[in-house]
């Protein structure tokens, strides 16, 4: 049958970032670490590309979005477990097998080849009593259909049946004698059956019921020398069947169905994430599906909060949510406030939430609104590199340059505390100059600043605030609400706690 993809075959699924900008992207936002935990669990499917390559279309991201919602059924979650389990077994029994021992390698070929069969046809009678509603799903079981009904798959199954069935039937003795060993069939001569005898010995010292215990011997243990020539010895004397079991190989050599390998790695896209949030859901933080637009100006988000650092912490209760919204015209969120308070960790978690959301995955919160982006362009403080001899402020106006020659009104651009290192009055020109072009363009921009004349730049431009505990301004809150800015309002509790105050000072130099 023809090879398709059945999880990822929409024809504008997307296209993969560069090497340069991924890495740039994912240490921003230290999705670095989340992809880490994610794909590098599970190398042997290269799950890396599949995450680094953000949709084209919303339809794309439903068509994900639909497979995730299947996927919310335990008992589909867990059969789809199996068969991943039992493609793993298979592959371990491929790679079984000592090479100098030829027949044993076939064996464990065959071995392969009925985990194999059993799986496919376990996930295909699963899937026909399930109610599925994505196309990604009703795609698979579709294809399983017709796959198991084949020729190609009826004549695998007989085969490997027949085949496995004739080697288990193989008995042979050997004899030992000396450094001779001989190898004959079973039933060539009469052969005395000590089991009962050595049974009756052993009664007699029976205290009681017995107790069984259950062992395996390991079956990846690689065979000794003899046990090789034993086995070869054991193919003269059954030619047929060995014979059998060699061209049985050549003839299923490439037994493996191309669209089912890739549906084996597709899946643990989704399996793999989910696995991931799992123990962030146990203690109760919210993933959701989010709506996803290509044209709606509505943006929004509730209980809100940054993937990596809840995955890091461990402690849901050290987790501070927070929400957002912007209406058209709106388009550029301004965030100011204290030191420590947040801030970026805002800006981060509103990046991995549209990243995350051109993937076709659930984000972190109740529930969110968002468009889909074409680009998440970050720029984080730079440090000055001596061997390069650029000021942070060059290397700064150089990235934030090429930032927005590749952004579009698409675009969602996450500035933080950028011109920091040069004066009030230069830094106030600069982000001005940086935001207005962000506007024209008409871009999707969070801007991290300690500079509260930003957040009135115009119409499109929203100021949200890191808050403190007004009872005591030296605790960070971590909530970061929509309000004026008002750096003053900070400096003023500060002064006052510390009885720095006009009133305060008047009163402790006795004017």
């Amino acid at each position: 049958m023809q090879f398709q993809s059945i999880l990822f075959d929409r024809p504008d699924a997307g296209r993969r970032l560069d090497d340069a900008a991924a890495a740039e992207l994912l240490a921003d936002l230290r999705l670095d670490h989340v992809l880490r935990s994610i794909a590098d669990e599970r190398d042997e499917y290269d799950l890396r590309p599949l995450f680094l390559t953000p949709l084209g279309s919303v339809d794309s991201v439903n068509y994900r979005q639909d497979v995730f919602r299947d996927l919310e059924d335990p008992a589909l979650a867990a059969n789809i477990r199996a068969f991943s389990k039992g493609l793993r077994i298979m592959r371990e029994h491929l790679a079984h097998g000592d090479l100098s021992s030829r027949y044993r390698k076939l064996r464990w070929f065959a071995g392969a080849v009925g985990v194999y069969c059993d799986a496919v046809t376990e996930l295909t009678n699963t899937l026909a009593t399930t109610d599925l509603r994505s196309q990604g799903f009703k795609g698979l079981r579709e294809y399983l259909a017709a796959y198991v009904k084949s020729a190609e798959f009826t004549t695998l199954i007989a085969d490997t049946e027949k085949i496995t069935g004739e080697v288990a039937a193989i008995t042979y003795r050997v004899h030992i004698s000396g450094e001779q060993v001989q190898v004959a069939k079973a039933g060539d001569r009469a052969e005395a059956d000590y089991a009962a005898e050595i049974g009756a010995l052993f009664a007699r010292f029976r205290a009681g019921p017995a107790t069984e215990y259950t062992f395996s011997i390991s079956a990846s243990a690689a065979m000794t020398e003899l046990e090789g020539a034993v086995l070869d010895t054991v193919a003269q004397v059954y030619p047929h069947v060995f014979t059998g079991l060699e061209k049985y190989a050549d003839r299923h050599a490439g037994y493996l169905d191309a669209t089912i390998a890739a549906f084996d790695r597709e899946i643990h896209f989704y399996v793999e994430y989910l696995a991931y949030v799992a123990d962030l859901r146990a203690q109760g933080l919210a993933l959701c599906l989010p709506v996803v637009s290509a044209d709606s100006r509505a943006i929004s988000g509730h209980d809100a909060f940054d993937l990596a650092l809840a995955h890091r912490l461990h402690d849901a209760t050290a987790i501070v949510t927070n929400d957002f919204f912007l209406d058209d015209p709106e388009r550029i969120l301004v965030i100011t406030g204290p030191n420590q308070g947040g801030k970026t960790t805002f800006a981060r978690m509103f990046g991995q939430m549209h990243f995350l959301a051109s993937l076709g995955l659930p984000v972190p919160g109740r529930d969110a609104r968002l468009p889909l982006t074409d680009h998440v362009l970050t720029h984080f403080q730079r440090q000055e590199k001596v061997e390069n001899q650029r000021s942070e402020l060059e290397i700064g106006l150089q990235h934030v340059h090429k930032l927005l020659e590749r952004a579009t009104a698409d675009s969602l651009i996450i500035l933080n505390e950028v011109f920091s290192s040069t004066s009030l009055d230069d830094a106030v020109f600069l982000n001005r100059a940086v935001l207005a072009r962000v506007s024209d363009l008409d871009a999707l921009c969070v801007c991290v600043t300690f500079l509260d004349e930003l957040s009135t730049l115009n119409e499109k431009t929203v100021s949200m605030v890191s808050t403190v505990d007004p009872d005591d301004p030296d605790v960070r809150t971590y909530k970061v609400v929509r309000r004026p800015a008002n750096g003053l309002a900070y400096a003023a509790a500060i002064a006052a706690k510390y009885r720095l105050s006009y009133d305060s000072v008047k009163r402790r130099i006795g004017a």
